[in-house]
Parts: structure tokens; sequence; C-alpha cells
């Protein structure tokens, strides 16, 4: 496994890390102790999770995922090697999925993020979290899965990032939080909350986490520059898109029972026909290497110059246990050309 430093924090991280998003719903706890085990006996060091996963989001499972990743910490005693990265739920994309956590009034304000780490730690069972992120921005982010930007008026009242990153900054100095991150942020939200540490004397934004896979590259059009020049690199998500990268939906796809596939109405709008022919050249590509699908699609994010780490995320030990096989895979410079021919012939396919 490779390490790779959180920004400019001297944090080390593990290349390839562990999403728990599932864990506590799709997920039971039982198989997340033991995909959890696997992950650290594999050299995994980052985990990652949420104030409002499980996904599906819902009243009743909200935390769990918190909750099982921090049983699972206490029952192994492994506090010390581990890092655990959280976030805390703005009002952003996704307000009208979640009212149950602080009601119509959740910001990205003081008293939100307070009440947010505390009950955080709570359910983590640890007296800090070692990077903090804001999950969405306070304003709409429309070019997140678009093609285009769209001019939307913020909402009355939107905290400005100056106030969000002073309040993130506070549980800094108190030692709650080791450094602060972003999620699914644009180029000019990153570079607005870097000016305002730097104006500020603030907490420095350590690592951006958005949506990166062969399927959507869209993180390289203007956050790449970003990331390798300002040091905040990318902790990407979603580097299978959803498992449809890992070439076992075929040539007629349909939701794999007990998968997140089959939890997701939607998720047979993922297969349009631009995406599947993508889907069909990238996995014709690894076979013809002599690689499994999804072990190329994880060895070429985790080695892009702006990548810090690479979550894996699988609802199943037997799903983990697979991805673990592209650990120490490197793509050869004559596949990655081969790849972005692919990319380039059909980029981030719709």
């Amino acid at each position: 496994m490779e390490y790779r430093q959180l920004g400019r924090t001297g944090i080390p991280v593990s290349a390839l890390g562990l999403g728990v998003m599932t864990f506590g719903g799709q997920t039971p706890e039982h198989d997340g102790f033991r995909q959890l085990d696997m992950a650290l006996d594999a050299g995994v060091t980052l985990f990652d999770t949420a104030e409002n996963y499980p996904t599906p989001t819902g009243p009743e499972t909200q935390g769990a995922s918190e909750q099982v990743l921090g049983r699972w910490v206490a029952a192994r005693g492994v506090r010390n090697k581990v890092v655990i990265a959280s976030k805390v739920a703005g009002p952003g994309n996704a307000a009208g999925d979640m009212r149950h956590i602080r009601g119509d009034g959740r910001k990205l304000d003081p008293a939100n993020i307070r009440q947010a780490v505390e009950y955080s730690l709570r359910r983590l069972g640890t007296d800090h979290i070692d990077l903090y992120q804001v999950h969405w921005a306070e304003r709409p982010i429309t070019t997140l899965g678009r093609v285009r930007y769209s001019l939307v008026p913020e909402p009355e009242g939107a905290v400005p990032i100056e106030e969000t990153l002073a309040a993130l900054s506070e549980l800094v100095v108190e030692g709650k939080v080791r450094a602060v991150g972003l999620c699914n942020e644009s180029p000019w939200g990153v570079m607005r909350y870097l000016a305002a540490a730097e104006r500020g004397g603030l907490a420095r934004v350590a690592s951006i986490q958005n949506g990166y896979s062969l399927l959507d590259r869209s993180f390289e059009l203007g956050l790449a520059e970003v990331a390798v020049r300002e040091h905040c690199g990318l902790i990407a998500y979603s580097p299978l898109a959803g498992g449809t990268l890992t070439g076992k939906y075929g040539a007629a796809p349909a939701p794999i029972p007990g998968s997140r596939s089959s939890q997701s109405a939607g998720f047979l709008a993922r297969f349009t026909a631009g995406k599947q022919a993508a889907i069909q050249a990238y996995a014709d590509l690894a076979r013809q290497a002599g690689l499994e699908p999804a072990h190329m699609a994880l060895a070429f994010a985790r080695q892009q110059p702006f990548t810090t780490a690479v979550l894996m995320a699988g609802s199943s030990a037997g799903q983990l246990a697979t991805n673990l096989g592209a650990i120490d895979l490197t793509l050869p410079k004559d596949l990655v050309q081969a790849i972005n021919a692919i990319h380039d012939a059909n980029p981030n396919p719709r």
C-alpha cells in the first residue's frame, strides 16, 4: 500500500481508502466489521463516513454508519492506526432529502457545525475526527453531473464561506478536528476557501472529495490544477461509477439482488447508450491487458497526479476482496494512453 500526505497537514493516508456509506443499512454490522478488518489488514488507514449515512438516507438509520465504524475502532483498539473522515451535511443539493437532520434550518453556520461534530464524535466514540468535511456547499452547485453551468440564485440567508471556515477552524483549535476538507465543490468554491484561510489565518482546506472515474473525469477540467498547485488533493469517490465499471453487468444491464444497484430506483438510467459503449470499451481493454476491469479503473484513479486517495466501497466483503486486488497495480504508459483514447472519443458520456 502506498501512503500519501493529506494536503499540508503532515497526516499520512493510504492511497486506497474505504467508504462505509452502506454500513448500518444495506451492509449489516457483522459484514461491516469483516470489511474493516480486511481493509486494515491490507494496509488501508483512511475510513470515510458522514453524519447522514448510511445510504439510502433516512431518519431510522441516520448516523448508523458512524456508529458501526466507531464500534469497530473501539473493539479492535486501532484508533491511533486509522484516519477517520466524516462530514457535516449542509443544505446544498440534497436539501429535500434530509430534513430529519436539524430540520429546515440545516446550514453551514457555527451552531449547526458545532452540533453536527459533537453528535458525530459521540457516535464514533472518539475525541477527535481526523478529517472533517463539508458534504455539500451552502449554495447549489449546478455543475455536478451536468455539462454546463446554470446560474441559480443563492437562498436568502446563505452562510458565507468565510463563516463556515471560521467555525471549522474553531474545532481545529479545540482539537476536535485535525484537518478540514470539502466535498462536491467547484474550482471557485475551493479557491474561495483557500483565500479565506490565507486572509484570516484560518484552517487550510486539505482535500476535496468529488466523484471521479473513467466515466466521469470532469474533475480534470478545472479542479485538477487547483488540487496540484494548492496541495489540496482529490479523495475520489465512486471510482467504479456505482459498480458499472466492474464489468459484471454485461450487455443487458439489470440490477443484481443484494447489491447497491437493487436499492436504486434509477439504477438502469446509468446505462445510456453513450455510457454503455464506454463501459464496454474499458472492460474490453482491461481484459485484453489481462486485468480485471475494476482493478484497471481503481488503479487509473489512484495514479493520477492530483489524487490523494481513492475510496473503495462495497456492499459486501466479497466485493471488497475483489477491489483490494488493485492495491499494488500500476498501469503502464501504453495502457493509460489507450484509456485516454477511449475517453477522448467519448468523453464523460451521458
